[in-house]
């Protein structure tokens, strides 16, 4: 299984959004709401946009893995 230039976007894009939210989830802060004057803002949400696409996007990745990565070892 080669990784890919959009799978690492993808990756990357999820990662920020987790971020995201576990700031505010833990700290009541909203760094991209921050970053773009506001939670509400047209960039704010086309950047949610991103993740949530970004995130459907690697939901594709359960089917793209191989059985081998997804046995356990007996031994």
């Amino acid at each position: 299984m080669g990784i890919k230039a959009l799978d690492i976007t993808a990756l990357t894009i999820v990662i920020i959004g987790a971020i995201n939210w576990g700031l505010v989830g833990f700290f009541n802060f909203n760094l991209v709401g921050m970053l773009t004057g506001g939670g509400t803002s047209f960039i704010a949400r086309i950047i949610y946009a991103l993740v949530g696409i970004a995130g459907i996007y690697m939901l594709t990745l359960y089917s793209r893995l191989n059985e081998d990565t997804m046995t356990v070892s007996t031994r």
